[in-house]
């Protein structure tokens, strides 16, 4: 057995692999077997992905249904609505840069950057560290690694560092409520001086692991260092701010809850030597039910009766990087 599964109590593996869903098994394969493993071109034309890749719209979005203008424009809406449709895309089914939708689709949140290098319009004309890095990170797995509007992302993260070296949302650091900021035509300029937000920080940090080159960065170290002393504590901001939050869960990742901290801070070469990681670790240890898998609470995506199965499979990745 696998080091990794022997720090379990039961084994994950016969549940998994034995999945329904072709692309589960296809990544079981290759992530907890380490397989090579054929094209992942056949996933794109599974029936799911296919139903979501024929509602691309011709710019390369996805329609926001019901939006309320008054809270945000249109435009706005839809890079809320490509952002969720590509991230399952891109986590569940591997679309990448091959497929002409994943090019429309990225050319459409690219004409949302500005010079500066943040991609701005889900909050209006203000601008915000957590949309920019969850669109870079997908668009960093989908291949465009080195795109140079990718860098200058990265690098305008890198430059709106509070002082202590986390981030946050602008505006919670003028204690503004979103509709107030959203009403204002002034850019809200952030306190450098107030702590960090885990919430903002672990969703930052997504974009830094998914990057072969910045993921080493040692801003981005200790970056990661600060996410994870914060494990299972309060925020410093209001979003999402009990730490109960920490253990409700989603997948393809949103906010910053203990599943996706640790599979940020494994990728950026962390370890269960540490002393928070260690606890979040021992947190799924203890939570592992006797049929080997996670009964978990699931804030999204479960109109996917294989949610749940999804959210197993990153566990055991993020273990098997932790504990390996």
């Amino acid at each position: 057995m696998d080091k990794w599964r022997s720090h379990l109590r039961y084994d994950p593996i016969p549940l998994l692999g034995s999945a329904s869903d072709e692309a589960i098994r296809y990544q079981v394969s290759r992530d907890l077997f380490d397989e090579e493993q054929d094209s992942v071109e056949h996933l794109w034309e599974t029936k799911k992905a296919a139903r979501f890749l024929r509602k691309q719209q011709e710019d390369g979005s996805w329609r926001y249904p019901n939006p309320k203008v008054d809270i945000r424009s249109i435009k706005g809406y839809n890079q809320v609505e490509t952002f969720r449709i590509l991230a399952i895309l891109i986590e569940k089914y591997l679309l990448n840069r091959n497929h002409p939708a994943m090019e429309k689709a990225a050319e459409f949140l690219f004409s949302c950057q500005t010079d500066e290098g943040d991609f701005r319009g889900v909050y209006w004309n203000q601008y915000t560290p957590t949309y920019s890095a969850a669109f870079m990170e997908l668009l960093i797995k989908a291949g465009y690694e080195d795109d140079k509007r990718i860098e200058l992302g990265l690098k305008w993260l890198l430059s709106i560092r509070q002082e202590d070296g986390g981030w946050v949302i602008p505006f919670r650091t003028a204690n503004l409520r979103i509709k107030e900021t959203m009403a204002r035509k002034d850019l809200v300029e952030h306190d450098r001086s107030k702590p960090f937000s885990h919430m903002v920080t672990g969703i930052v940090l997504r974009a830094f692991a998914a990057h072969p080159v910045y993921c080493k960065r040692p801003e981005v170290k200790k970056a990661g260092d600060l996410l994870a002393s914060r494990i299972f504590k309060a925020d410093a901001y209001t979003d999402r701010k009990k730490p109960e939050y920490w253990t409700r869960f989603s997948f393809p990742f949103w906010f910053t809850d203990l599943l996706s901290a640790l599979d940020t801070l494994s990728q950026l070469g962390l370890s269960a030597d540490h002393p928070q990681i260690r606890e979040g670790v021992d947190w799924f240890i203890e939570h592992q039910k006797k049929h080997g898998l996670w009964d978990i609470h699931l804030v999204r995506g479960t109109s996917d009766k294989s949610q749940n199965l999804w959210v197993n499979l990153v566990i055991c990745r993020t273990l098997k990087r932790l504990l390996d």
